[in-house]
Formats: structure tokens, C-alpha cells, sequence
């Protein structure tokens, strides 16, 4: 997931470009596209943060990585330290 939004933050300004360039010829770019690209950042950038916050261990506490008991597999946890 954070290798995705890497690659989109990275890929806007070229997009922005492309779409200035194949959209209009005019000498600036119009303004739905700039709103459009805005909205696309904001949201990607909340995702990211909503992310961040929902999928982060506790305060305190380490990862446990995932390991065989008894010939089973255990995924990994968080676990108080």
C-alpha cells in the first residue's frame, strides 16, 4: 500500500502535465483539472494519514513476527512490550 501511494505522489506532476498538454493548448490549465488534481492529492494524502493511525501498533507495544507452533502457523501480532 505505501509502495502505491509512493508511486502515485511521484507519477502527479507528470500526470498534471500530460493532462494540461492533451486537454487544451490554452496557456494555462483549466481550472477543473487543477481542482480534479487537487482533490486526487487531498484524498490520497488523507488515506495515507487515516492509514497511519488505523494500522499502527500501540504505544508500547512490539511486533511479533509470524512463527510455527506445533506445526501451524501463527501470524504476527502485536504484543506488550
Amino acid at each position: 500500500m505505501l509502495r502505491l501511494s509512493e508511486l502515485a505522489l511521484f507519477l502527479v506532476p507528470f500526470l498534471a502535465f500530460l493532462g494540461w498538454r492533451l486537454l487544451g493548448r490554452a496557456a494555462a490549465p483549466p481550472l477543473y483539472l487543477v481542482a480534479a488534481l487537487a482533490l486526487w492529492v487531498l484524498g490520497g494524502g488523507a488515506a495515507m494519514v487515516w492509514f497511519g493511525l488505523h494500522q499502527g501498533l500501540a504505544p508500547g507495544s512490539v511486533y511479533r513476527p509470524a512463527h510455527l507452533e506445533g506445526g501451524r502457523i501463527v501470524p504476527g501480532q502485536a504484543a506488550p512490550r
